[in-house]
């Protein structure tokens, strides 16, 4: 048996190209041999990475019998096609040759027994097109001696058998291959809010930067934060049905951050002279090493990088009771997090008669407030439920969440507080809710949300660390991992140089984070000094900004003052231009810092005794009354 190693082809052939391989299958006097060529010659770039193989075709395989030495010359000129280029001109002068020598061999070697019929059919050549050189007259030949019985040519020995088994029974053309290189200069692993400030850094910093993303999702990148607060508001459908809203001022933005046409076809990314971004939709990463520089992903194809960015982000956590339930309760419950689940959720509330909302953080009372709204027009009943006290119980004060739990159930919901499911069962169509209190609540379907679990899944099979406290991957101030691994956004622990080790899952630290390792990634060495701010909408009128952290365990002096026009968020997007938080939401580049002065809004002081270099900010809009706190290092 003649077997020539893929993986030594491809180390040592710039013709086999992983872009454009083809396979071609040959079947000359019994030997069956696959032949990998490229289809066009392509510079090679960055070395030996842009020539690989996957693993399922490296190998060339052969069927030939030991005793056909016509066979084995013939396999010798197929290898030296492959492995010095002149495929086409050595294939055809190889075949010439062999049909030649086959005539003579016929002229001078008489066959001392008939070849079967089966025999006779596997060891005729398949007929090809003729060549120009070739004429009518050269016909293969009709049979050829045989050096062993039609039975022991028949059966392979058991060392060729395994390795025929293990190999694949036919090999995909260039049509049905993955779109996808084989190498890229910066891979960026996840398509949401951290992936896209950071290519817009790596490409501020390289312009003819070549930026691969692959993500899970089925959608380009986009921001998050519309799907449970302007989308849900707007009161144009068909604007909605395009994922689009109108901000304060009035300007129309989608929640894409670039239109298609921004990106490039992945298989054209390596040959982009002026570089660009292309988005591999629909494929996860299952494993890096960080040793070859490689990242497996789940259809086992291999992508080789120079520098690659983990933002994994995270997936919603669950509770127990809905993972016990059954199939029919896991049908009716959304775990909020992506566009699909804010397409599922707008269908389910225009048809559905009660909706019960579990959490009562952020993005629990948004969704909450936004349901509520649609209620009103509607014979929706919305629920909402939580352990806590009041709504944002974890984040504001007791006697701020009180009041912002007023204003949930201002909106339209019903809010049962310090409550919690203890069962759930499927009947006559509907999901019943056993709660902590002792009674049972029937509804068509359940919203959770209750936090994130961060996506780390990469770590065990990759060498990388796992924050046991805080979760994520442990990263260093300059969200290094390792060696030109780098983490960002919901899914990184990173060192704050002010307040230690913290995880944050907000919007801003995404973009700030994403972009920080993109500038990193292209040769910076910038610490994350940054402290991100992040808000929250609980209907028209409640508006939640702050920065730094907001815990409602810190002691907090309050002060309440009468609002005024200038206090609305409308007033400061047509003052300013923009609203503080639409500064992180689009631009991830650098842009110039905007300081408002305070001493016309009314603020209060959160003292913190440990952290008092924190600066923390927070504003919460209402009618009529509007807060502001406020925690400095001098007071104010």
């Amino acid at each position: 048996m003649f077997r020539v190693a893929g993986s030594v082809t491809a180390s040592r052939l710039s013709a086999v190209c992983c872009r454009t391989v083809t396979a071609k299958q040959f079947q000359v006097h019994g030997a069956s041999l696959h032949v990998l060529s490229s289809e066009t010659s392509r510079k090679s770039r960055n070395g030996p990475a842009h020539h690989r193989i996957p693993p399922s075709w490296q190998s060339v395989r052969t069927m030939a019998s030991a005793g056909d030495s016509q066979a084995k010359i013939n396999y010798i000129f197929y290898g030296l096609a492959v492995l010095f280029g002149g495929g086409g001109i050595i294939y055809w002068w190889s075949r010439k040759y062999m049909r030649e020598t086959s005539k003579d061999g016929n002229k001078t070697k008489k066959s001392t027994a008939a070849v079967p019929a089966e025999s006779k059919e596997a060891t005729e050549p398949v007929s090809e097109k003729p060549t120009s050189e070739t004429t009518k007259s050269e016909a293969p030949p009709a049979e050829l001696p045989p050096t062993e019985t039609p039975a022991e040519a028949a059966a392979p020995d058991a060392e060729s058998k395994k390795l025929l088994d293990a190999m694949p029974q036919s090999y995909p053309d260039y049509e049905v291959m993955p779109d996808i290189p084989g190498h890229a200069k910066y891979l960026l692993i996840g398509g949401g809010t951290a992936s896209f400030a950071a290519f817009r850094a790596i490409r501020a910093s390289d312009a003819k930067a070549q930026v691969l993303v692959v993500t899970e999702e089925e959608e380009l990148p986009y921001m998050r934060p519309p799907l449970s607060k302007e989308l849900w508001y707007s009161d144009e459908p068909k604007l909605v049905e395009k994922l689009k809203f109108k901000q304060w001022n009035g300007k129309e933005r989608s929640v894409y951050y670039n239109p298609p046409s921004f990106y490039v076809e992945p298989k054209e990314l390596a040959y982009q002279e002026n570089g660009g971004v292309a988005v591999v939709k629909g494929r996860k990463v299952m494993k890096l090493d960080p040793q070859k520089q490689v990242a497996v992903l789940d259809n086992g194809w291999e992508i080789f990088y120079d520098k690659v960015l983990i933002a994994t982000g995270g997936r919603p956590r669950n509770i127990p009771v809905f993972e016990r339930a059954s199939q029919e309760v896991k049908d009716r419950v959304t775990l909020f997090r992506g566009i699909k689940d804010f397409k599922r959720l707008d269908e389910v509330s225009r048809n559905a008669s009660t909706i019960v909302v579990v959490g009562g953080g952020f993005l629990g009372s948004e969704l909450t407030c936004a349901l509520g709204k649609r209620s009103r027009d509607s014979s929706l009943k919305v629920i909402q439920m939580f352990p806590e006290p009041g709504n944002m119980g974890k984040v504001l004060p007791e006697y701020l969440s009180q009041w912002t739990t007023a204003k949930v159930r201002g909106e339209g919901a019903t809010v049962k507080p310090e409550t919690f499911v203890k069962r759930a069962r499927f009947s006559d169509g509907k999901v019943i809710l056993k709660l902590n209190t002792g009674e049972e609540i029937s509804t068509d379907h359940v919203v959770v949300a209750v936090g994130l679990e961060p996506n780390t899944e990469l770590a065990k099979e990759s060498g990388l660390e796992v924050d046991d406290t805080y979760g994520g991957f442990r990263v260093n101030a300059e969200l290094e991992a390792r060696s030109d691994i780098w983490v960002a956004g919901d899914a990184s622990s990173f060192y704050d140089i002010k307040l230690g080790r913290r995880r944050v899952e907000h919007h801003d630290h995404a973009v700030v984070s994403g972009r920080l390792a993109g500038e990193n990634m292209t040769g910076a060495r910038k610490p994350y000094w940054h402290q991100s701010m992040f808000w929250s909408d609980l209907g028209p009128d409640v508006g939640y900004e702050a920065i730094g952290i907001v815990d409602s365990s810190l002691p907090t002096v309050a002060v309440f003052a009468k609002a005024t026009e200038k206090d609305t968020p409308k007033a400061v997007v047509e003052e300013t231009g923009e609203s503080l938080r639409s500064v992180t939401e689009t631009e991830a580049g650098v842009r110039e810092t905007k300081v408002f002065d305070l001493a016309n809004y009314p603020f209060a002081l959160l003292p913190h005794p440990e952290v008092m270099t924190l600066v923390l900010h927070s504003i919460l809009w209402c009618a009529p009354l509007s807060l502001s706190t406020c925690t400095c290092t001098s007071f104010c």
